[in-house]
């Protein structure tokens, strides 16, 4: 099983609070990893990291490595804006562009050149199709794009994301905002997308990583109030055979 990110030592800091602390952990491949822990562990922010969207927060550093395809993305030499094509982000809320559906999906080639991608409407129907959307839209893919339910907005936004043909799919919390019909569609679609992609998500929901997740990473606060990796592993024994009393806690309600 080879790692799509290997992150070694990884400090976050926000001005002068340190969010995260020496968080080291390998991510592999075409597998979806859960990020769980309490609210202000430090998950969104590993998350962020992964793409560099902590660079837009004023006052923010990071030290230490993040390694995609064992090339460190804090590197001098690493293009932020291909970094982002690579490792798409979906956001906790949906975040459809007020245009049509087909001008949302069609915003990141025509952006990074469409040429690259091939005709529009073919990339625009293979990720409506990929995000499991295209039979519910093909009839009005010039209607704009908030006149779709909050499910069909998500599933936008993530057929928005692969229109690029990314590598890596983050989310944060991707199905908080849904009903649990949404919420089992987009479970659903993470299921068939993990086969072209690596995913990683920031869920509260334990049931939810317990179904949708192969490995699972427990982040809590320390005494210092920073957030700090507890423990790493297959989720099947990171909910059944805990290493750490901690976790333990945490998955079975105890606390969080």
């Amino acid at each position: 099983m080879s790692a799509k990110f290997a992150v070694r030592d990884l400090d976050v800091f926000y001005g002068r609070k340190q969010a995260l602390r020496k968080v080291s952990l390998e991510i592999p491949e075409h597998q979806i990893t859960a990020l769980i822990g309490p609210s202000g562990c430090g998950k969104s922010s590993f998350l962020r990291c992964l793409n560099r969207m902590n660079d837009t927060i004023p006052n923010s550093r990071i030290t230490g490595q993040a390694f995609l395809d064992e090339r460190d993305i804090y590197g001098t030499d690493m293009d932020v804006v291909e970094l982002r094509r690579r490792v798409g982000m979906v956001f906790q809320r949906p975040n459809p562009f007020p245009q049509s559906i087909y001008d949302n999906v069609a915003f990141g080639p025509r952006v990074l050149g469409a040429r690259q991608f091939g005709r529009l409407d073919e990339v625009v129907e293979t990720s409506l199709r990929g995000a499991s959307l295209w039979d519910e839209v093909k009839d009005v893919l010039h209607h704009n794009a908030l006149s779709l339910s909050l499910g069909q907005q998500q599933r936008l936004c993530i057929a928005r994301v692969i229109a690029v043909r990314p590598e890596v799919i983050l989310m944060d919390e991707p199905a908080s905002a849904l009903d649990p019909i949404a919420t089992l569609k987009i479970e659903d679609l993470m299921h068939a997308l993990v086969e072209d992609y690596t995913i990683i998500i920031v869920t509260h929901n334990m049931q939810q990583a317990a179904r949708v997740s192969e490995q699972t990473a427990f982040f809590m606060v320390d005494d210092d109030q920073v957030g700090v990796l507890v423990e790493y592993g297959p989720t099947r024994e990171i909910f059944t055979h805990p290493r750490d009393a901690r976790t333990e806690g945490y998955v079975t309600g105890r606390f969080g």
